[in-house]
């Protein structure tokens, strides 16, 4: 759709192509439910699921409307642009600390980063998807299948034997994005998505901690190779990609030797910084591989919390590992002479979203794009609405209620 054309021109050509699948992700990824994008366009709830689900398609000054309150431009709404590329359900650990609402921002925003890399790929060629599909059924405890998966994937990637490096690193060389998740979604632990032609970890922005981040890397790979059909917060699967990740990053063969017998401190902490894992993940190893008995094995746990370490290790002086790959990709197409503010505009995603997925450390500062919606970029909807800028035209909307367009 060219840009040059009038601003009716354009907005009665979006409301001819109009996505409903579109519209839901704009919304969610805001943080509203129906109800609340209704009220604040003057519409029906009733209307906004109709347009959701393509029954109906909104008139070009609702478009402006929907752009106008959701922070996007209003091509954002057409479809076709890899809206089919993430089908399955995001690993998530546990459904008690977050609500429906929170998931579902979260799930937005990871569909909207594989988008942005869908996008860049057209100019810098991402590494081809390398995780081989082990399937191991979460319905029933199995016995060794996450450890050999672990070890398939070790020689997947040809990594050899001992303590893993720039796990991050390895994992984007083998086609797996990473990214760090919205400041909103703080209550969800690191969680991903399988998607084609890359898979995505998005990691918590508040957990910057070197070797827990580690581990969740490692957890979420364990999702991507053995449980292709996920059912959010299934114990038996979250155990299963627990183990996964402790033989992927402590291979039984190579540490059972190292782990101590007893509670030693000097040598846990000298294996910490070895392997690049807590104490509490290399206390569970001694006793998943029977090297400490169960006994010495909560005594040690008991002392671990009395010293307030379960949640603050010392020797955590290590920076986390950052993702690159996405950054990466936008620094070489700046130092090629694109300008980022126009690849992000380019990419028809919020200017905010873009700079979040594509950023190598965690922002704490992201607002959804109907927080940050404002009249300088979208001066055409406001001209076809009557209106100069974006609180006259919610002042408006309050006025009328919610007539339909």
């Amino acid at each position: 759709m060219r840009s040059d054309q009038p601003a009716a021109a354009r907005l009665a050509d979006v409301a001819r192509l109009f996505s409903g699948r579109r519209l839901t992700l704009a919304r969610q990824v805001s943080g509203l439910r129906k109800n609340g994008l209704a009220e604040r366009i003057g519409k029906t709830a009733t209307a906004v699921a109709a347009y959701e689900s393509g029954s109906k398609r909104p008139a070009p000054s609702t478009v402006a409307e929907l752009a106008l309150t959701l922070g996007v431009d209003p091509s954002f709404f057409i479809g076709g642009r890899g809206d089919e590329a993430v089908t399955q359900t995001p690993h998530f650990r546990s459904l008690r600390t977050t609500t429906q609402l929170v998931r579902d921002q979260a799930d937005a925003y990871g569909r909207l980063v594989h988008e942005i890399a869908i996008f860049l790929d057209r100019y810098v060629e991402l590494p081809p998807r390398n995780t081989p599909r082990l399937p191991v059924q979460p319905d029933t405890i199995s016995v060794d299948e996450p450890e050999v998966a672990a070890m398939e994937l070790r020689k997947a990637w040809a990594v050899g034997s001992g303590p893993l490096g720039h796990l991050i690193r390895l994992a984007e060389n083998n086609g797996v994005l990473v990214a760090y998740s919205i400041p909103q979604a703080v209550s969800i632990d690191a969680f991903s998505i399988d998607a084609e032609p890359w898979p995505l970890i998005l990691l918590n922005p508040a957990k910057y901690d070197f070797s827990r981040q580690r581990f969740d890397v490692a957890h979420e790979l364990g999702h991507l190779v053995m449980h292709s059909d996920p059912e959010p917060g299934n114990k038996i699967a979250e155990d299963q990609a627990n183990r996964f990740a402790a033989e992927f990053l402590m291979p039984a063969i190579d540490i059972q030797h190292e782990l101590p017998r007893k509670t030693d401190w000097p040598r846990l902490f000298e294996l910490k910084e070895r392997w690049g894992v807590s104490i509490q993940a290399l206390l569970m190893r001694c006793r998943q591989l029977q090297v400490m008995n169960d006994t010495t094995y909560q005594r040690a746990m008991v002392n671990l919390s009395t010293k307030g370490w379960r949640t603050n290790e010392p020797g955590e002086g290590t920076l986390p590992e950052q993702p690159s790959l996405l950054a990466r990709s936008v620094e070489l197409l700046e130092e090629a002479g694109y300008d980022g503010g126009v690849l992000a505009d380019q990419c028809r995603v919020p200017a905010d979203i873009f700079w979040t997925a594509t950023s190598r450390k965690p922002t704490f500062e992201w607002r959804p794009p109907i927080e940050t919606a404002n009249g300088g970029q979208h001066d055409e909807q406001l001209e076809l609405l009557g209106v100069t800028d974006l609180e006259s035209y919610r002042a408006k909307g309050r006025r009328s209620g919610a007539a339909e367009a």
